[in-house]
């Protein structure tokens, strides 16, 4: 059993940054694919950023160029660095767990066995 734990969420201005982190125990990190989604009230869960146990990277085309999704396999951890942000970002931010796969499966959220809690991210225009 794989848990998450996210943080690095909060209050921002358009144009700012916030980077978040995911927290991950009990389970061999490095043989998962990670991936970011989100949800605004009212919408979908839908696909963010997605970094598969080889590190191969795929974005969703409204974050392409502005966020930056890593992991760091030594301590556990994967993050969202997310830069240029508009209120259209405003969401909760789910990280989540998968089986090592294709990459052509990080955008699907069926693929994900874990979830973490949710953090949220506000930018204010």
């Amino acid at each position: 059993q794989v848990q998450l734990v996210e943080s690095g969420g909060g209050l921002v201005q358009a144009g700012g940054s916030l980077r978040l982190s995911c927290a991950a125990s009990g389970g061999t990190f490095s043989s998962y694919n990670m991936g970011w989604f989100r949800q605004a009230p009212g919408r979908e869960r839908e696909f963010v950023a997605g970094i598969t146990w080889s590190g191969i990277r795929k974005y969703a085309d409204s974050v392409k160029d502005r966020f930056t999704i890593s992991r760091d396999n030594a301590k556990n951890t994967v993050s969202l660095q997310m830069n240029s942000l508009n209120p259209e970002d405003t969401a909760v931010y789910y990280c989540a767990a998968g089986a090592k796969s294709s990459s052509s499966y990080l955008r699907l959220m069926d693929k994900y066995n874990y979830w973490g809690q949710g953090t949220q991210v506000s930018v204010s225009s």
